[in-house]
């Protein structure tokens, strides 16, 4: 629940500037990329420690935990792309023992956030060949694919999945989603989308 690039902000006090920044992304009115850089030379100065105090405070949606252990009974390899970042990406993949978790990395030096991400953007695109990327490695078909999204950036996603669909969404996303659930808070009630 929540964006971690707003409650980032809200430690070095631009809060608001960075949720307008993010809500504009998420509805699709800004470029990823062009967002994600001005968001995080917000954040430039941080103490890694303090940003770290986060992984505490993450409020996962309901259901999560369900959701994950019964796909995991049933066969399937599941993984996290994010546009966020992997500092707490990388702690949700080891509590859930995901198969792999792909986010953007923040530059940090002498025990601080530079304001600059390192490494490949996980944008729309980027999210779209994970999909693709992960189907080869695992061995499977595109068709065979199920991608949750919930904003702009996830379009390309869940229209390279077999199945997309779109979770509390924003619009733009539900307009290219196979199925949207929008009623309903608990991440598991997705299972019964998945004919499960």
């Amino acid at each position: 629940k929540g964006e971690s690039i707003d409650e980032l902000a809200d430690l070095v006090g631009c809060g608001p500037q960075v949720s307008e920044i993010t809500a504009r992304a998420m509805r699709g009115e800004l470029d990823f990329k062009q967002a994600l850089a001005e968001r995080v030379r917000l954040l430039e100065g941080l103490p890694l420690d303090r940003a770290m105090t986060l992984l505490d405070k993450i409020e996962l949606t309901p259901g999560a935990d369900r959701f994950v252990q019964a796909l995991r009974s049933l066969g399937f390899r599941i993984g996290l792309v994010s546009g966020g970042f992997s500092l707490l990406v990388d702690q949700l993949k080891r509590r859930y023992n995901l198969d792999f978790a792909f986010a953007n990395e923040l530059e940090i030096q002498a025990g601080k956030l530079t304001g600059r991400v390192r490494g490949t953007i996980v944008d729309g695109e980027r999210k779209a060949q994970v999909v693709k990327d992960m189907a080869q490695v695992y061995n499977c078909r595109p068709e065979q694919t199920v991608a949750i999204g919930d904003g702009a950036n996830d379009v390309l996603m869940l229209k390279t999945a077999g199945l997309g669909i779109a979770f509390r969404a924003k619009p733009k996303l539900q307009e290219v989603a196979t199925m949207s659930l929008n009623h309903h808070e608990r991440l598991d009630t997705l299972l019964y989308l998945m004919g499960f």
